[in-house]
C-alpha cells in the first residue's frame, strides 16, 4: 500500500513568534518523510500574513492563507483543513520544531485503515534551559508537552493532543472539524481540549476508529519564562477545569472525563509521593513537585465546577463546523 500525501498545518497569530515560525516550517521541510505541502495559517493579523506571503513567495510548497473563520485555533485549524489536499493532515505549534522523522512516524501509522488519528510525544524546551524544580513532569501538559503518566510506546488512546497530532482527512467527514468556542485564541485565556473533544466526537461517529499516540514522533516545544512560574500554571490548571467543562456538555461526563480519572486516582497521587519522597531525602523541589499537583488539581477542579455552572445556565457556547472541501486563497 502506498504511503499517504500528508499535509502539515501551522496556526499562527504573532510576529513575536517570528524567529519561531521560520523554524517549524524549516523542521518540516527537512522532512526524511517528505510532506505534500506545509500551510500556514494567519489568525486575522494582516501585518504577518503579508510579511510570512513575501518570506514563502518562492517556496511553492508553503502555502500562506487567512483564518476564513473567527479569532482562535480551531477556526485556524479548520482553515487548514479545508485548503489541504492530503490524505492526512497533521498539526504542528508554532513556536515548536519537528524531529527528522516526525512525518515517517505518523505515516506508518496509518498502514491499518482503522486508524483516523496518530499523535506524537511533545518536549520542553524551557527558557531558563532546565526545567523548574517545582515543577512537576505529572502537569507537563500546562505547557502544551507530554506528561508523565502516559504510556510509552505506540498505543491507544482515547485523544491526541493537539500541537502534535494528526488525523485522516475522513476523520473530518465523519465527525465534522474542531469545534470553535473551545480552545485558544491568541493570548487570551489559555483554554484547551478542542483535540479531546473532536477526538471523542470521532469515535462516536465511527466506533470502529482507532487513534494512537506513538512516541517516536518527536517535536520540541518552545516554553517561554513567564509559563515557567506558578502563576501561570495555576492559570492554566484553572482553564483546562473550564475547557473541560465544555467537553463534558458536548460529549458526556462519562467519556469527557475517562482519561481523567486514571489520571488524578493514580498517575497524580503517585507523583505526590515521589515529591514527599524526594523532600525527606532533602532533595531540591521536592516538596514544590507535591504542592504544585496538589493545588493544580484543586484549581482545575474549581475551574471545572464553575465552568459546569456557566454551561448549565447557558453561559458557554460553542459550535462544530461541518467542514466543506476547498483550496483555500493564498495570501
Amino acid at each position: 500500500m502506498s504511503s499517504p500525501d500528508i499535509s502539515v498545518v501551522i496556526c499562527v497569530y504573532t510576529e513575536d513568534r517570528w524567529e519561531d515560525i521560520l523554524a517549524a516550517v524549516a523542521s518540516v521541510r527537512a522532512q526524511s518523510r517528505p510532506a505534500r505541502e506545509t500551510l500556514l495559517v494567519v489568525d486575522h493579523h494582516q501585518t504577518l500574513l503579508e510579511r510570512l506571503s513575501r518570506e514563502y513567495k518562492e517556496v511553492p510548497e508553503v502555502r500562506v492563507l487567512a483564518n476564513a473563520g473567527p479569532r482562535g485555533l480551531s477556526a485556524g485549524r479548520n482553515t487548514g483543513i479545508a485548503a489541504s489536499h492530503g490524505e492526512i493532515i497533521a498539526f504542528l505549534d508554532d513556536d515548536a520544531v519537528a524531529e527528522r522523522d516526525w512525518l515517517r512516524h505518523f505515516a506508518e501509522g496509518y498502514e491499518d485503515p482503522r486508524v483516523m488519528a496518530v499523535g506524537g510525544r511533545t518536549m520542553p524546551i524551557w527558557a531558563s534551559g532546565r526545567r523548574p524544580a517545582w515543577f512537576p513532569e505529572e502537569f507537563d501538559w500546562v505547557v502544551g508537552c507530554t506528561y508523565k503518566g502516559l504510556p510509552p510506546g505506540r498505543v491507544r488512546v482515547r485523544n491526541v493532543l493537539g500541537g502534535n497530532a494528526s488525523f485522516r482527512r475522513t476523520a473530518f467527514d465523519a465527525a465534522g472539524g474542531f469545534a470553535t468556542g473551545i480552545g485558544r485564541d491568541g493570548d487570551k485565556r489559555p483554554l484547551g481540549c478542542e483535540e479531546t473533544e473532536l477526538c471523542i466526537r470521532l469515535t462516536r461517529a465511527r466506533p470502529d476508529a482507532i487513534l494512537l499516540i506513538d512516541d517516536r514522533a518527536v517535536i520540541h516545544h518552545r516554553v517561554p519564562k513567564p509559563r515557567e512560574h506558578f502563576a501561570y500554571f495555576r492559570t492554566r490548571a484553572y482553564a483546562e477545569g473550564l475547557s473541560k467543562a465544555l467537553v463534558a456538555r458536548s460529549v458526556g461526563a462519562g467519556k469527557g472525563l475517562e482519561s481523567e480519572r486514571r489520571y488524578t486516582t493514580r498517575v497524580l497521587p503517585a507523583g505526590v509521593a515521589r515529591g514527599l519522597r524526594d523532600a525527606a531525602l532533602a532533595r531540591p523541589g521536592g516538596a514544590g513537585r507535591a504542592g504544585a499537583i496538589v493545588a493544580g488539581v484543586l484549581t482545575a477542579a474549581g475551574g471545572y465546577v464553575l465552568g459546569s455552572v456557566r454551561a448549565r445556565r447557558g453561559g458557554a457556547t460553542f459550535s462544530v463546523v461541518e467542514l466543506v472541501d476547498g483550496k483555500g486563497e493564498a495570501a
